[in-house]
C-alpha cells in the first residue's frame, strides 16, 4: 500500500484524504492545531462558507454529498437592505438554483470524521511542519506538545495547510525561480453573531444571503441551523469616513450601526457589546508558482488563497481535489505526470478565481443597489431565460457549473460589454415593458446568429 502525507487537516486536506483513502493509499494528516472536535477551537477564519456546484460535485464523487447537505442551508438569492430598511430580493439563478450556507467549523469537523472512517487515514494534531525534502518526499515535523522533531517519508506529499502554508514557506519558497506574492486588500472584516429570536426562530428570511451594500463597504449575513446568522462587516481599515480604525469605543460602534445599518441595529441593539467577540481580521490574496516539485504538491489556499467575495475559496479547493483525482486515475498514479498537468490546468483557474472574487466585492458592496446595474441584471436574466443555450450569466458559470474559472471570467466580461452596449444603443430604461425588452432581445439574437 502506498503512503501519502498531507500537511493540514482543513477542508481541502480532509476531503483529499478521503479521495486518497478510497484509491488505496495509507494517509497521515499532520495538523498544527489541536483537534477542534474536542474543544471550542477556531477553524481559522470563521466566515460562514457558501457551497456551490463545484463543491457539491467534488463531494458527490466520493459519495459524501448527502452527509454534508445535512449541515447546509440553501440560499436561493440575495436580499438587499437599504438605508431606509427596505428590502429587495435578487434570485441567483433562473431555475431555482441555490448556494448553501455552512459553518466552516462544522463542515471541517464532519470531513475529518468522514476521513477517519475510511480506516486508512490517521490525523496527528499539535504537529507543525518545519521543513521538507521535496525530491525525497520527506516532511520534517515538530510535536508542539513535546518539542520532539521527527521526519516522515512517503510516496507523495500534499500541502493543504492554507494561505500561510508552512510547507510552502519552509520548502517550496526556498526553491530557485519560485514565484510568490502576498497582497493584502485595504479592507478587513469582523464577524458578529446575530442571535435567533427567543423562540429559536430566525430574525431574517432564512433561505437567502442578506447584504447591506453601502458603496465602499458592506455587511452580510448567512443563516445557521440554530436560528442565528453569522454576519460579517467588510470595511476599510483606514482612510474612509467609515473605517475600522474610527470605531474605537462602544459608543462609536453603536452610533455607526444606528446610522449606517438602522434595521440591523433594531434587531441587535446590543451590537456594541458583541463587537469584541470576534477579532478584526485582514484579507490577502496569495499567488505562487510552481505548485508542485518532486513528490510534493500544493492544493487549495496553499496554492491560490483568495478573498471570500464570490464564495469560491472552498469550492475551488474542492475542485482541486476533483481534478487531481481525475488525473490520478488517468495516469495510473504516475505522480510526476499528474503534478505537471495539474498545475498547468489549475494555475489559470486559481488566478481567475482571485480576479472574480475582487470583482464580485465591488458588485456586492456597491453595484447591487445601482439602478443601472439592476437594469443590466434584469436584461441578462431575461436573455438567459429566452436563450438558455446561448447565454449563461457569469455568476451562473461560476456558481452553477464547472466551466473553468478563467473561461467564466473572460466570457462574463465579454457578455457584460454586450449587454451594456445593447442598453445604450436601444436606450433601454427601467420603464420599458417586458414585451418591448423581449422584442429587442429577439432582434439582437436574430442579427448575431
Amino acid at each position: 500500500m502506498k503512503n501519502a502525507t498531507i500537511v493540514g487537516s482543513g477542508l481541502v486536506g480532509s476531503l483529499w484524504a478521503v479521495y486518497l483513502a478510497k484509491s488505496g493509499y495509507k494517509v497521515t494528516i499532520f495538523e498544527r492545531r489541536p483537534d477542534m472536535r474536542n474543544a471550542k477551537i477556531s477553524a481559522g477564519k470563521s466566515i460562514n462558507l457558501a457551497t456551490s456546484y463545484r463543491g457539491w460535485k467534488a463531494l458527490k464523487e466520493v459519495g459524501i454529498e448527502q452527509e454534508i447537505k445535512q449541515i447546509a442551508i440553501p440560499m436561493f438569492g440575495r436580499t438587499l437592505h437599504d438605508l431606509e430598511g427596505c428590502e429587495a430580493y435578487q434570485p441567483y439563478g433562473i431555475h431555482g438554483q441555490a448556494i448553501y450556507s455552512v459553518s466552516r467549523g462544522e463542515i471541517n469537523c464532519k470531513l475529518m470524521d468522514i476521513a477517519e472512517k475510511q480506516g486508512n487515514v490517521k490525523i496527528v494534531f499539535d504537529t507543525d511542519c518545519v521543513g521538507a525534502d521535496l525530491e525525497l518526499g520527506i516532511v520534517k515535523l515538530k510535536n508542539n506538545l513535546t518539542g520532539e522533531v521527527f521526519e516522515v517519508k512517503s510516496d507523495v506529499v500534499f500541502g493543504t495547510d492554507g494561505a500561510f502554508s508552512a510547507l510552502r514557506y519552509s520548502a517550496m519558497q526556498k526553491l530557485d525561480r519560485f514565484s510568490y506574492s502576498q497582497n493584502y486588500i485595504p479592507d478587513g472584516y469582523r464577524e458578529i453573531l446575530l442571535p435567533a429570536n427567543a423562540d429559536g426562530s430566525f430574525k431574517l428570511e432564512k433561505n437567502t444571503l442578506h447584504i447591506w451594500p453601502r458603496g465602499r463597504f458592506m455587511l452580510i449575513a448567512l443563516p445557521n441551523f440554530d436560528g442565528s446568522f453569522t454576519c460579517t462587516l467588510f470595511m476599510p481599515f483606514e482612510g474612509h469616513e467609515h473605517c475600522f480604525n474610527n470605531l474605537t469605543s462602544k459608543e462609536k460602534v453603536q452610533n455607526f450601526f444606528k446610522m449606517v445599518f438602522p434595521d440591523f441595529y433594531a434587531m441587535m441593539p446590543n451590537v456594541a457589546d458583541a463587537w469584541e467577540d470576534h477579532p478584526l481580521s485582514s484579507l490577502a490574496i496569495i499567488r505562487c508558482f510552481p505548485w508542485t516539485n518532486g513528490k510534493v504538491a500544493l492544493m487549495g489556499d496553499a496554492a491560490h488563497a483568495t478573498v471570500p467575495f464570490f464564495g469560491q475559496g472552498m469550492n475551488a479547493g474542492f475542485e482541486d481535489c476533483s481534478v487531481m483525482n481525475t488525473l490520478m486515475h488517468k495516469y495510473n498514479h504516475d505522480w510526476p505526470t499528474i503534478f505537471k498537468e495539474y498545475e498547468q490546468m489549475r494555475k489559470p483557474n486559481g488566478d481567475a478565481v482571485q480576479d472574480l472574487s475582487l470583482l464580485n466585492y465591488i458588485v456586492m458592496r456597491d453595484k447591487v443597489s445601482d439602478p443601472a446595474y439592476q437594469l443590466q441584471q434584469k436584461i441578462e436574466r431575461r436573455i438567459s431565460e429566452l436563450y438558455p443555450g446561448d447565454y449563461f450569466p457569469m455568476y451562473s458559470m461560476v456558481s452553477f457549473s464547472d466551466i473553468e474559472y478563467h473561461v467564466a471570467l473572460q466570457k462574463g466580461q465579454e457578455q457584460d460589454d454586450i449587454i451594456t452596449n445593447l442598453i445604450q444603443e436601444k436606450n433601454i430604461t427601467e420603464n420599458y415593458d417586458s414585451q418591448t425588452i423581449d422584442a429587442i432581445i429577439h432582434q439582437f439574437f436574430a442579427n448575431t446568429n
